[in-house]
């Protein structure tokens, strides 16, 4: 477990996503997925409104009290994001935050959320306006904490300088960002602003969407995200000629150590400086497995840097 920021809530360092569920992993399979997060201590799974229109977070809540207690769960999930219009739209107006927050509460049938975030960021929106849903989730009881996702350092500097408790206002917990040995852009700005604002840090997508699985290297399976109508556009980005020298780096580096490219690439993000918990994903209960080992694992000094060498990002 590690402490989420300055807060005294307590994550596990891995959590485990599900924006397939409801979608392409089944109820069956999801149930496989908790079963087997739960029995290595894990405890936070993060969500959304907008994963599977909804139905991620029906999955869930199908699980509560059932499969597993509702007090042995940290549940986050995130609002202000939709595809209503059938393309990607962000609105954090009070009137919007407030009713995903309703409709999120409803699905999981459950009477809060531990952590709520909001998904993006929204240049259309007053900031204070955005905010006023926050204290509001929190002040009513409906959220325990709240977080960002998917801000810039500027924006969540701004953003924990408004929400500061001594005036009242419930403090911005976390921010949730991608972060990978294939996009570790938020070094720059994200994690130190987060380090230096008591903020913790949640990493999403620390397999480079799949692609650090080095299941990529000699194409695109046909059972791959990559393959997916879903998900196809969010994959590509990381198959061009940096991403395969990075992934190579990470394979020989699995090799010599007896390790799988997962474990190395995922156990780098874990560890790394300022995360507080690593996001983990997969369509399947065996996939899923598979990923869980990592908790077996530490990297040695010297292939860490290696693989920090490779992946540098410039400056």
């Amino acid at each position: 477990m590690r402490t989420l920021g300055e807060s005294g809530l307590e994550v596990s360092r891995l959590g485990l996503g599900t924006m397939t569920w409801g979608r392409d992993t089944d109820e069956h399979e999801a149930a496989v997925q908790l079963r087997a997060f739960l029995d290595i201590g894990g405890n936070l799974i993060d969500t959304a409104a907008v994963y599977a229109d909804g139905d991620s977070e029906r999955v869930i809540g199908g699980f509560l009290g059932t499969l597993v207690q509702r007090e042995d769960l940290l549940i986050a999930t995130k609002a202000g994001v939709s595809f209503k219009s059938g393309e990607r739209r962000v609105q954090n107006s009070r009137l919007t935050l407030i009713d995903d927050l309703n409709k999120s509460l409803a699905r999981l049938g459950v009477e809060y959320i531990d952590l709520w975030q909001v998904q993006a960021w929204d240049e259309h929106t007053p900031l204070d306006e955005t905010l006023s849903a926050i204290d509001y989730a929190v002040q009513s009881g409906k959220a325990r904490y709240a977080g960002i996702s998917n801000f810039t350092g500027w924006q969540l500097a701004r953003t924990q300088t408004l929400q500061n408790p001594l005036f009242g206002k419930a403090p911005i917990t976390s921010v949730q960002s991608e972060y990978s040995l294939l996009n570790r852009a938020v070094e720059r700005e994200v994690i130190p602003a987060a380090s230096n604002l008591g903020v913790g840090f949640l990493a999403w997508s620390p397999l480079g969407r799949g692609v650090l699985t080095g299941k990529y290297r000699n194409g695109t399976p046909s059972d791959s995200r990559g393959a997916s109508p879903h998900f196809s556009a969010f994959v590509s980005p990381y198959l061009d000629q940096r991403a395969r020298s990075i992934v190579d780096a990470v394979c020989v580096a699995a090799e010599g150590l007896g390790f799988s490219p997962i474990e190395v690439a995922l156990s780098w993000v874990r560890d790394a400086p300022g995360v507080s918990s690593a996001i983990i994903g997969a369509r399947t209960g065996a996939q899923l497995r598979g990923v869980l080992t990592v908790e077996e694992i530490e990297l040695p000094g010297p292939v860490r840097e290696a693989l920090d060498e490779i992946s540098r990002i410039a400056d």
